[in-house]
């Protein structure tokens, strides 16, 4: 194209040369699959999935659990989110934004609300649609009618962004927000004392400890260019069901996640039942 330019500018068929100065795109590279592999001893089981459930019921970052260990979002795709990302007739949810600090903020620069902006997902897969069980599909219309109660109640004071996680003033939440309540609930229940992430790989677990390839559960999770597997030592088939009393091996058997399909690359299928039991 260029060459042709030249020669036709050249010869005066055209006055001025189009693609001088044009830069041509780079080519992207094809990055290989790193691996990430997963400490299942730092995760939590099931019936401690259960019992964490349960206890955040009356906390402010409920609903922020509910994102992490049943939908396996990173902490600020959480914050992110917001009600118009919800489909309420299909029942999926869109991430896509996250929300945090800005990397070129000044590091003494006053507190306007630099650590709480509306920033692109961390890589392209991050962008994802997500069906969501009924328990937490609930859980988000409860949040609603409480967001609309604190509107009315606010008034003038109340910052309608509507975000999903966020205060009784309509403010999203701060990246570190939920560290004391989560450190007081794990507390409180005697749970393991693992980090919040870990959530995250508590949900990748279940995924991979019920025949879910890794590919699969790097594209459930927003991965770009990651496999997942797990650490654990012995045969991984019946290592949940031996951590679950027999009243909770039921429960067990509904909240796993199914395949709608046996294609697992089709991860959009993925659905886990849980709203009976929690």
């Amino acid at each position: 194209m260029c060459w042709a330019c030249k020669n036709h500018t050249g010869c005066k068929l055209i006055a001025v040369n189009p693609a001088e100065g044009v830069n041509l795109p780079k080519t992207v590279k094809s990055k290989p699959y790193h691996v990430q592999t997963i400490d299942a001893q730092k995760t939590l089981t099931l019936e401690q999935i259960y019992v964490l459930l349960q206890a955040s019921k009356n906390t402010p970052i409920h609903m922020q659990i509910l994102f992490n260990v049943l939908l396996g979002l990173r902490r600020q795709e959480i914050n992110g989110l917001k009600y118009s990302d919800v489909d309420y007739i299909n029942r999926t949810i869109s991430v896509e934004r996250q929300l945090g600090k800005e990397l070129n903020r000044e590091p003494y620069a006053p507190n306007d609300g630099g650590t709480k902006k509306e920033l692109q997902l961390k890589t392209f897969s991050s962008k994802r649609v997500i069906p969501l069980l009924d328990l937490v599909f609930e859980a988000i219309i409860e949040e609603r009618k409480q967001y609309e109660k604190n509107r009315r109640r606010r008034g003038k004071y109340f910052f309608d962004g509507d975000y999903i996680c966020c205060s009784t003033y309509g403010k999203p939440r701060s990246k570190d927000f939920h560290w004391k309540h989560y450190k007081q609930l794990l507390q409180e229940t005697g749970l393991p004392d693992i980090r919040w992430h870990d959530l995250r790989s508590t949900y990748c677990t279940l995924l991979l400890k019920n025949n879910f390839s890794p590919k699969a559960v790097s594209k459930l999770m927003g991965h770009a260019r990651e496999l997942i597997t797990m650490d654990v030592y012995g045969d991984n088939g019946n290592i949940i069901a031996e951590e679950i009393p027999p009243e909770l091996l039921f429960y067990m058997e509904e909240v796993l996640p199914e395949k709608k399909k046996d294609n697992t690359e089709n991860v959009l299928d993925t659905m886990i039942n849980v709203e009976k039991f929690l």
